[in-house]
């Protein structure tokens, strides 16, 4: 599906000649969010205008795994983002309450610019840039930077190939398309390191990881009637655990990578406790034959086909009941 070229016109006319402008992506950001954000921001920057990034969960800090992304400087904690701004920009976020406590500057803004790829997106922008069949908002971002006369240099690239990188899960999921590796090319020519952002995502754990992944693991469960019969793994991260191996919630999104490897469970999830929120973060994955994503927008939250996500405040138990319904209504995917 490609993006209307009215839509781009509006966008690229909101941005080309904006003096100062708001960028939020959603609250505990990926790869994607992050990287789209940062490659625009920090694009828009160098053209002359003034960037404000952020968004809109506490405590306001980088993922240990992104720090080593260009243009971290544009990022401001949610109290220094303007109440009202003139033009608001969002990545990679579905709805409003995705920006956490950045929510209320939508109403408030001037314009809203929505950058995505969700199929669930509720388009709550003023313009918009949605593409459900691109592999990763970075996609849309790219083809931006080209619409406005920007260059994709060394440090846009590194940005834009983290989203790429993340979102199609390393290049091996069914999103990767001939365009996805083109993409990627031409993001190395410009001098990027793909093994050291490889190295920095996914190589690089704290020492308590190795031991919390070990607990994690040890309680996981195989349901191999749910999804229809093609099977559930999943596995609970306890505040008490984030405790006693000193990380934090940023440190454990590998966890989900690990389960999703058994080969009896087409389906893997991973409820992570939060304490500062008092809910459960959940992770999805699919290997292709269950649409998670619309499992996920049912329950509140949203993602793609094959990695989704949602938030709960009830117990493990009431989550897992309700994600096993939702689950064996999922729509199956041709493999």
């Amino acid at each position: 599906m490609s993006i209307p070229e009215d839509d781009w016109a509006q966008a690229t006319k909101l941005l080309g000649d904006c003096a100062e402008v708001v960028l939020a992506c959603h609250v505990a950001p990926d790869g994607d969010a992050l990287g789209s954000m940062i490659a625009l921001g920090g694009a828009l920057r160098r053209r002359g205008c003034r960037v404000i990034a952020s968004w809109g969960s506490a405590p306001f800090e980088v993922p240990q795994a992104y720090g080593f992304l260009p243009d971290l400087d544009l990022l401001v904690p949610v109290e220094q983002v303007p109440a009202a701004p003139d033009l608001l920009v969002t990545f990679d976020t579905g709805s409003p309450d995705r920006l956490g406590l950045l929510a209320d500057r939508v109403p408030s803004a001037g314009a809203v610019l929505v950058v995505d790829h969700h199929p669930s997106n509720t388009r709550y922008g003023t313009a918009h840039l949605l593409d459900p069949g691109a592999a990763a908002t970075a996609v849309v971002v790219a083809e931006l930077l080209d619409r406005l006369g920007l260059a994709i240099d060394e440090s846009a690239a590194a940005s834009l190939y983290t989203g790429l990188l993340t979102d199609t899960g390393s290049f091996r999921h069914a999103s990767t398309s001939p365009s996805v590796h083109q993409l990627a090319a031409r993001l190395l020519a410009t001098g990027i390191r793909p093994d050291l952002i490889s190295r920095a995502v996914y190589d690089s754990q704290p020492f308590g990881f190795v031991h919390l992944l070990g607990d994690v693991c040890s309680r996981a469960v195989l349901e191999p009637a749910a999804a229809g019969g093609l099977g559930l793994i999943w596995s609970v991260v306890e505040g008490v655990d984030l405790d006693r191996h000193g990380i934090g919630l940023a440190d454990v999104e590998g966890v989900i990578d690990v389960l999703r490897t058994a080969r009896e469970a087409e389906v893997a999830l991973v409820a992570k406790r939060d304490p500062l929120e008092d809910c459960y973060r959940v992770s999805t994955r699919s290997k292709g034959a269950i649409d998670v994503g619309a499992v996920c927008t049912a329950l509140g939250g949203g993602g793609h086909r094959f990695a989704a996500g949602f938030t709960s405040y009830g117990d493990v138990a009431g989550t897992l009941g309700e994600f096993r319904a939702r689950l064996a209504q999922a729509p199956q995917l041709a493999m």
